[in-house]
């Protein structure tokens, strides 16, 4: 089988000359002129920036935003603070500016005239997203004419990684899986959720970690549906936050974690029993998961369709059902964000997944349940990459206490 060759370090001067022409590239073939960012993972895609997000209510006022143009090597990037910017972006001096607040009218009229000083009049404009102000101010910024959605443009860029990003990925996801090994251990009746989190954001950073993505989930996972939470849909309620409550033995932990290195992310899921070994029936479910997994990999390669994923698991499933909740996804891609494209098994429905075709160098991370209500389940996730002949597996973590 063949593989990517990741470095074990990255170069990051290249890893943004590399993914800047990804991203000017897909603008050139979708006839976007200009892009305007202000989704956080976007702008550092876009710019390679980082910056600290321990308040989320700040986040959105003190936000960086990009302005990428098809016909510039470098964005322009508006930060509030510059130690954001790092050294090795070669971002040119004229292409830092201060910052800009678009959560408020005044912010979105002084962009607005930074913005004409570097859009043609008449170019084609794409936006990820749009706050009030922006909204109130829509003719100021673009005139009469209506932005284009840049989810298609980026989603076009990020969907193939390269090496360079690759490298991130998987020492973000060391980074974890360290770090969980930690936490495995300390896992037992009496410890609270939220101690668990603690030591493990703890860890992460000590370890390398740049932002912690995720909430971490220790779910509690009942026996069958009825005993767990209500919900809509009539599936598992997940994720739930984590709380005080105790651990008591017999419990059992479905776990989820997301940090972030470089501007990358991690995944990382595995079920885990508190205080005694698995029962022979949970055993059982796990060599179901494990069968499924093996079973959706065995199809997996550049030129398949997300169908071809679906239906390989679903077989393997034994019942006819799919063996994932209704409201996620059998698989997802892994990158700037903990989830984007491509996205297998949606509710977007069968058309989406037979459309839907896996590239060489795209991420997927396959997050299949194997369920008996009554019994409860497993669920674990698996980070691969995708090659033209079947996959490398990035995720290196074992199956304790159900097996290796």
């Amino acid at each position: 089988m063949a593989t990517i060759a990741i470095p074990e370090t990255p170069d990051i001067p290249r890893m943004r000359r590399e993914t800047g022409a990804r991203l000017r590239g897909a603008m050139a073939e979708q006839g976007v002129d200009a892009l305007v960012l202000i989704g956080n993972s976007n702008v550092s895609y876009a710019t390679g920036a980082s910056w600290p997000l321990g308040d989320s209510g700040l986040a959105h006022v003190d936000r960086p935003v990009a302005v990428v143009l098809a016909g510039d090597e470098w964005p322009h990037l508006f930060m509030p603070f510059r130690e954001g910017v790092a050294p090795d972006s070669g971002l040119p001096a004229d292409h830092v500016h201060g910052p800009v607040y678009l959560e408020f009218d005044e912010g979105v009229e002084e962009f607005a005239a930074t913005l004409s000083g570097l859009v043609p009049a008449g170019a084609s404009v794409g936006v990820d997203e749009l706050t009030g102000a922006m909204r109130r101010g829509h003719k100021r910024l673009f005139g009469d004419r209506t932005p284009s959605d840049a989810a298609f443009v980026l989603a076009t860029a990020k969907v193939v990684k390269t090496p360079d990003e690759l490298s991130c990925m998987r020492r973000a996801l060391r980074i974890t899986e360290e770090a969980m090994v930690d936490i495995d251990a300390a896992v037992a009746p009496g410890v609270r959720q939220i101690d668990l989190s603690a030591k493990f954001v703890r860890r992460a950073f000590e370890l390398g970690a740049t932002a912690n993505l995720l909430d971490p989930i220790w779910q509690i996972m009942p026996a069958s549906r009825a005993e767990g939470v209500w919900t809509t849909h009539g599936d598992l309620a997940l994720p739930l936050l984590s709380t005080e409550r105790e651990l008591e033995r017999g419990d059992v932990l479905w776990t989820d974690v997301s940090i972030n290195y470089a501007g990358y992310c991690s995944d990382f899921g595995r079920t885990w029993c508190v205080g005694q070994d698995p029962s022979p029936r949970q055993e059982a479910q796990f060599r179901r998961w494990h069968d499924i997994v093996e079973a959706v990999l065995s199809v997996t390669r550049a030129g398949v369709t997300a169908a071809d994923l679906t239906t390989a698991a679903v077989e393997a499933n034994g019942d006819g059902t799919r063996p994932w909740v209704k409201h996620f996804y059998l698989g997802h891609g892994l990158g700037v964000d903990a989830a984007e494209m491509p996205f297998v098994g949606t509710d977007l429905g069968q058309e989406f997944d037979e459309n839907l075709v896996l590239q060489h160098g795209s991420v997927l991370v396959l997050e299949p349940i194997a369920w008996e209500d009554g019994t409860g389940g497993y669920r674990g996730e698996e980070i691969i990459v995708i090659t033209d002949d079947g996959y490398d597996r990035l995720t290196d973590y074992t199956y304790d206490p159900y097996g290796n």
